[in-house]
């Protein structure tokens, strides 16, 4: 990995007239980012999800940006309200004219898994075989087309939440008899062809801006449906890593993690489903299936959580390159918009009207 670095600190850059918003709800997850911008000297406040509310008729032109940082996890936090409705408020935002970082159609993405698969099919790029269904009753059919074994996932997920294995028909009925699966916010779950990482080994490719900026490697350890990059503490050297992103008592998942070079190819993939989803921020996951060799791109994460220690890890801090590019998409669309306001000040104003001839001669 590269580990060169141009992060700049102190304000030395043109900053937006007005503040930076971001839109979030997790207590721990931003603080890296809130630290980068106030070194920066750029105005910014934040803006949590339970307490928000907006009329409708407003113009909302408090902010120069606001940045979606909404999770689709937030339901394991009580928060499940906040999803659909933080899909309306972007939405109001974006018809507004407001600038908007992974705005309404990146969500609808990130809290969709069954569209990140429509998408991925579209793009022609290859991903575990899923069927979508929409009640319990639909899953032994399902995973009986797929073939065993299978996971089953809610649509809304986050952080691995409601993810089941199945192993055999036998171990999928008894779970659809006591009603165990859970399908979560909007009822609808995937039943998915289960892979075996070969090596142990994901993949997480992460993207500012809808351009790669690095990848990682992480070692994971049994069947673990949660690879948040923020939690693992533990690099392949076994040296412990500094988690800035997380609370220090979090639980420690055991997984270790390495910076990575992946292929040109994965690159262009990763930054073709970025484009189609409208991910400006985020990272996406792939693995080299044990059993049948393909690569897999199996998940699209619009709420990024950078890895832990990573200047350690990639070589910068990536939390830098995201304030770096908030302040500048900010700047950007301030200046865009008061460029179009002179326009329209400029061919709205009355034409002057012409100077009467003087001295004009008439023919006869």
């Amino acid at each position: 990995m590269s580990t060169a670095s141009n992060d700049n600190k102190g304000g030395s850059k043109r900053q937006p007239e007005k503040p930076i918003a971001i839109y979030y709800e997790h207590p721990d997850w931003f603080r890296p980012l809130f630290q980068q911008l106030d070194e920066r000297g750029a105005p910014w406040l934040k803006i949590h999800a339970r307490d928000h509310q907006y009329d409708v008729a407003s113009p909302e032109r408090d902010y120069s940006l606001l940045f979606n940082r909404m999770s689709p996890s937030a339901w394991q936090r009580g928060l499940g309200h906040c999803i659909f409705y933080t899909l309306n408020y972007l939405a109001h935002l974006e018809e507004k004219g407001l600038r908007v970082v992974n705005g309404h159609r990146c969500f609808a993405h990130e809290i969709s898994k069954a569209h990140q698969l429509t998408n991925l099919e579209k793009l022609g790029l290859p991903y575990p075989k899923a069927i979508v269904i929409n009640h319990p009753s639909q899953a032994m059919a399902a995973a009986a087309a797929i073939g065993y074994p299978v996971v089953i996932k809610p649509n809304i997920g986050g952080s691995g939440a409601g993810i089941e294995r199945f192993s055999s028909p036998e171990a999928l009925s008894a779970a659809v008899r006591e009603n165990r699966l859970y399908f979560g916010i909007d009822s609808t779950a995937l039943v998915q062809e289960a892979f075996t990482a070969r090596d142990g080994i994901i993949t997480r490719v992460e993207v500012i801006g809808g351009k790669f900026i690095y990848a990682i490697k992480i070692h994971i350890t049994g069947d673990s449906f949660n690879l948040c990059p923020a939690d693992i503490c533990q690099n392949t050297k076994g040296e412990e890593l500094t988690r800035i992103a997380c609370p220090v008592d979090a639980p420690k998942t055991g997984m270790t993690v390495e910076g990575y070079d992946p292929p040109r190819q994965v690159i262009e993939d990763v930054e073709r489903i970025m484009a189609l989803g409208n991910v400006e921020v985020g990272g996406i996951e792939y693995v080299i299936d044990d059993r049948t060799g393909r690569q897999l791109y199996y998940d699209v994460n619009a709420l990024s959580n950078f890895v832990a220690d990573p200047v350690r890890i990639v070589g910068f801090n990536p939390y830098a390159r995201l304030a770096d590019f908030l302040i500048a998409e900010a700047v950007h669309h301030e200046t865009r918009g008061r460029e179009k306001s002179s326009s329209s000040a400029t061919s709205s104003s009355p034409a002057t009207p012409a100077a009467p001839l003087v001295n004009a001669k008439v023919s006869a």
